[in-house]
């Protein structure tokens, strides 16, 4: 009777402690099995590598973008750069072409100062004047004149030698105070064709044909008449009046053949041909 109770404690025993066993074979298997989970599977990562991958990709595009900007600007700041320097270049040629011109003008001047009246060229009712009228030209070779002398052939003669100076302005105030003071002087139409030039050198082109015009309309018997004429075509060229400079240049070359002044006039005609004026 007493060994009864003892064997029915042990197997209660044996049975709590199976069941423990198996309880902590269960935790074991399912904690083993979380651990297992490959990390690549997560939701949460998968999401987390998606949102790396397109802000690589943004980064990539707005690397991209900026040095397309950045290249665009230096492509811009290079056409800037030739079109300045096609600038310079045009401005190197005109001023090159502005000085030569200028250089011709005052050579062309001095060569008229050396000689006045050897580059003169008469207008053919000049042919008839008496020979007594070009006996008596100015000693100083400054013009054609008549047996002046005095206070006019003193201030005619201080007029052209400041314009023989370069002193252009002051010889232009000059002659003008001849033309008031001695209006009647044989030496006015030597006197209005130099003002002219004066008025030519100092590019102040409508007031130096203002000028020679003058010695054409009053002086029409003058040596200075083909001159003056030329010099009108000269200004028309220089104010791009093209038809009228023709016009005029082709009258000195048809009036005053064999002159000094119809071979220039040709030489500017053929000059404006090469321009297409």
């Amino acid at each position: 009777m007493g060994e009864k109770p003892a064997r029915g404690i042990g197997l209660s025993a044996v049975n709590t402690r199976a069941s423990l066993g198996l309880s902590a074979a269960c935790l074991v298997w399912a904690l083993s099995g979380c651990a297992s989970t490959p990390p690549e599977e997560d939701p949460v990562q998968i999401k987390l590598k998606d949102l790396d991958t397109r802000l690589v990709r943004i980064e990539r595009v707005m690397a991209n973008q900026s040095l397309l900007d950045v290249s665009n600007q230096l492509e811009a700041l290079r056409s800037d750069v030739r079109a300045m320097h096609n600038d310079v270049d045009h401005l190197r040629n005109t001023l090159e072409s502005g000085r030569k011109q200028q250089r011709d003008m005052y050579a062309d001047l001095d060569q008229r100062l050396k000689n006045p009246e050897g580059r003169g060229s008469a207008a053919p009712a000049a042919s008839a004047a008496p020979a007594a009228g070009a006996a008596t030209a100015a000693a100083s070779g400054a013009g054609a004149a008549t047996a002046d002398s005095g206070e006019d052939k003193s201030s005619y003669q201080a007029a052209f030698n400041l314009l023989k100076d370069g002193q252009y302005d002051r010889a232009i105030v000059a002659f003008q105070k001849f033309l008031v003071t001695y209006p009647e002087s044989s030496l006015a139409d030597n006197a209005q064709y130099w003002l002219g030039e004066a008025y030519y050198v100092n590019k102040t082109y409508p007031e130096a044909e203002a000028a020679f015009q003058r010695v054409v309309e009053k002086y029409p018997q003058s040596r200075k008449l083909g001159d003056a004429l030329l010099k009108i075509g000269f200004c028309r060229y220089e104010t791009k009046q093209w038809q009228s400079a023709r016009e005029v240049l082709g009258q000195v070359v048809t009036r005053f053949s064999d002159t000094p002044a119809a071979r220039l006039a040709q030489q500017r005609l053929d000059k404006m041909s090469a321009e297409k004026h």
